[in-house]
């Protein structure tokens, strides 16, 4: 790539007023950051040049070039912020002051249409290009572009249609947006492969500013991104990665919903539970309807129809204490700002990954805990990747003993950081006060595989397989009661944790003198 720059908070500042004015006007924000201004100045400066080269002759237009030929950004430019720190405005604030239309290609049409309701709130109008619209539909789209319209909203896949990028063209577009543009790497090399086909939507359209925008990227990402997007050829502007108000941490259960209801129970709300699939969405939103009472939860996956979709982000967006289970379709730019706790329990397969749907916590500022359920069978799974790969990075952080935060950077190839908030810190920077250890963290952890592990270790040759899931199923319903007032724990829940408890190799069973009761193996 061609260029790479930190941006400095103390001296990226663009003193223009008209840009604050017409956030203020059309936004309500009053103040925007340094590394906002520095990327609108870019895109601003970026059509200004090439406006100025097309009012020139060739010799006029080779002359520039050469004059300007250290001019830091030309309109391609990969800009990588924190989830939360208002991308959105780097974009919508530079439409507002161009004179022809931007178009903003979105991953999902959830955040499509939830980024059409603020731009709305906010006086910006727009219009949405998406699969499946009557020719009606796409007339009266373009009759409001010539009418005013100042953005065009757009997936990857509906640019896949020749006769609609013509179109598109004809209008003149000024600026082309990519948002969430890891997507262009992690969806377009595997299961959806219009984002390999929008480097040539770019090129026929021809808009002198091209962007992408994202928050979690890792070096490998932003390389590819940048071949497919800008033939290998983009400035990179970078802020820091680390959200400090995000804190990590890391629960050891094989019961994963069991332990998802525990602290469903005990973590503040609102609350995300990434499940992974969509039956693992519904079922876990049916526990905690059964134990906390009908309307606690909703689920939201693909599968659900548009109308489904609308009003279980409706209900999520204006709950106070909801808890919505939804898989990775929900969450890449939906602004609901106070989610106090992301749980998952299942993990993604990228750093990257995770970090972008831990962001969904604390946009508002405050702290947030973003909370991985991990388990035995985890652990084996991702022990199959390279050590060093981007999928191994779960693992990391998972298992370190170290620092999380600082795994989740090293993984971004970001920069170092003084850790804010991870359980394994927690840990290690307790104080003493008046005689007693004071430390921030989750309710001490009841780890279930652990408990019979331990059950095998101190009786030794006393259980077989039937009683020991019978012991572990008595034990952890009493723990359930005490903390959240039910029997929850099912004998299933107990078989699943002696079946990986065994595959670990951590217990086994005799064979010979005591033929069928349980050994334990380690005492790790």
């Amino acid at each position: 790539m061609e260029d790479y720059l930190k941006i400095d908070t103390e001296e990226a500042i663009y003193d223009d007023d008209f840009v604050a004015k017409a956030a203020l006007d059309s936004f309500g924000i009053k103040y925007l950051f340094p590394w906002q201004r520095l990327v609108i100045a870019n895109i601003l400066e970026a059509y200004e040049y090439h406006s100025k080269i097309n009012l020139l002759s060739d010799s006029e237009r080779l002359a520039f070039e050469r004059d300007n030929a250290d001019s830091f950004c030309k309109g391609r430019q990969i800009v990588l912020l924190p989830t939360g720190a208002g991308k959105s405005l780097c974009f919508q604030v530079p439409a507002l002051l161009f004179d022809g239309p931007s178009l903003i290609i979105y991953p999902l049409l959830a955040l499509m249409t939830d980024q059409q309701r603020r731009m709305e709130e906010g006086s910006l109008r727009s219009v949405t290009f998406r699969g499946g619209q009557s020719e009606g539909e796409r007339k009266c789209n373009f009759e409001k572009i010539r009418n005013g319209a100042k953005i065009i909203l757009a997936n990857p896949e509906v640019l896949c249609n020749d006769d609609l990028v013509r179109s598109l063209k004809e209008l003149g577009i000024v600026h082309v947006a990519i948002d969430e543009a890891h997507c262009v790497s992690e969806w377009g090399d595997s299961f959806r492969p219009a984002y390999l086909e929008l480097g040539k939507v770019i090129k026929e359209l021809n808009p002198p500013v091209v962007t992408a925008f994202t928050a979690t990227a890792s070096p490998l990402v932003l390389e590819r991104v940048s071949e497919i997007l800008f033939g290998g050829q983009a400035h990179v502007v970078r802020s820091e990665s680390d959200r400090q108000n995000i804190h990590y941490f890391v629960r050891q259960a094989v019961s994963k919903k069991k332990e998802a209801l525990f602290l469903a129970k005990t973590e503040l709300r609102p609350m995300i539970i990434f499940c992974g699939t969509r039956n693992n969405c519904e079922d876990m939103a049916r526990e905690l309807n059964v134990c906390f009472g009908h309307g606690t939860s909703k689920f939201y996956h693909a599968g659900l129809e548009k109308s489904e979709k609308e009003a279980v982000e409706k209900w999520f967006y204006e709950s106070k204490d909801g808890i919505l289970c939804a898989t990775c379709a929900y969450g890449m730019g939906v602004d609901k700002k106070d989610i106090k706790t992301v749980l998952h329990i299942s993990a993604p397969a990228t750093a990257e990954a995770y970090i972008q749907e831990a962001g969904r916590g604390g946009r508002d500022g405050s702290i947030a805990k973003a909370i991985l359920i991990w388990s035995l069978e985890d652990s084996f799974e991702y022990a199959t990747f390279k050590s060093g790969s981007r999928e191994a990075a779960m693992r990391d952080f998972a298992e370190t003993k170290d620092c999380r935060r600082q795994v989740l950077l090293d993984a971004l190839g970001a920069e170092k950081a003084v850790c804010s908030g991870c359980d394994l810190c927690n840990e290690r920077e307790k104080t003493v006060k008046n005689g007693t250890f004071k430390s921030i963290g989750l309710r001490k952890e009841r780890i279930d595989w652990k408990l019979a592990f331990n059950l095998v270790r101190k009786n030794r040759n006393f259980f077989c397989k039937e009683e020991l899931e019978l012991e572990l199923t008595e034990r952890m319903n009493r723990l359930f009661v005490k903390s959240i007032g039910k029997q929850v724990w099912n004998h299933s829940d107990s078989a699943e944790v002696v079946r990986q408890l065994e595959l670990s190799g951590k217990i086994f069973l005799q064979k010979k003198l005591w033929k069928g009761a349980y050994r334990a193996k380690s005492v790790h």
